[in-house]
């Protein structure tokens, strides 16, 4: 059996502070599904999530980032 795995790409427009981008990290890796979140630190406004489509979906992905009062967009599936 293999797991199907996707990629997003949150565009968060807010300017955020290392540490405020790390609690947001934290946040998505909690989210059931997602394998790995990678936001660098020479493009802060772009996370990359990889997950496991049967077990979440971009929509709660990009619902987890905006319930931190961040305003953000998918802007790749």
């Amino acid at each position: 059996m293999s797991i199907q795995l996707a990629d997003v790409t949150v565009h968060i427009e807010d300017t955020l502070a290392k540490e405020r981008r790390a609690e947001i990290e934290s946040k998505l890796r909690a989210i059931e599904g997602v394998v790995s979140v990678h936001n660098p630190d020479d493009r802060p406004h772009l996370t990359v999530i990889e997950y496991n489509p049967d077990r979440t979906s971009g929509g709660d992905i990009l619902h987890t980032v905006e319930s931190e009062g961040v305003r953000a967009q998918l802007i790749g599936l």
